[in-house]
């Protein structure tokens, strides 16, 4: 199994900055991506920010300009650098770590618990 653990969230001014960070562990023998989900109670998980082993990264339109995805691949760690933070920020974020347990395994989808970020003064 593999074990995925969120940190960093917290109380946040509107427009401040904050950064969340994502470690995984376990059997993992390549991760293929790594990614964040944020979800408000009553609506859907949605997509923040993905990024690839290959380097590629995706962003919900939403955050365009103000976040930013990076990995420390050695430590199979992701971070989401979060700046202008509005008020509609505000969720449960979740981190998505996707990994194969061996050559030519299929790949499985792991997520953490997740973490409450609050934009509010």
């Amino acid at each position: 199994q593999v074990q995925v653990v969120e940190s960093g969230g917290g109380l946040v001014q509107p427009g401040g900055p904050l950064r969340l960070s994502c470690v995984a562990s376990g059997n993992i023998f390549v991760i293929t991506s790594m990614g964040w989900y944020r979800q408000v109670p009553g609506n859907q998980r949605e997509l923040v920010a993905t990024s690839t082993t290959g380097g590629g990264s995706n962003y919900a339109d939403s955050v365009v300009g103000r976040f930013t995805i990076s990995r420390d691949n050695a430590k199979n760690t992701v971070y989401l650098h979060m700046t202008s933070l509005k008020p509609e920020d505000t969720a449960v974020y979740f981190c998505n770590v996707k990994v194969r347990h061996g050559y030519m395994t299929d790949e499985d989808s792991y997520w953490g618990q997740g973490t409450q970020v609050t934009v509010s003064s």
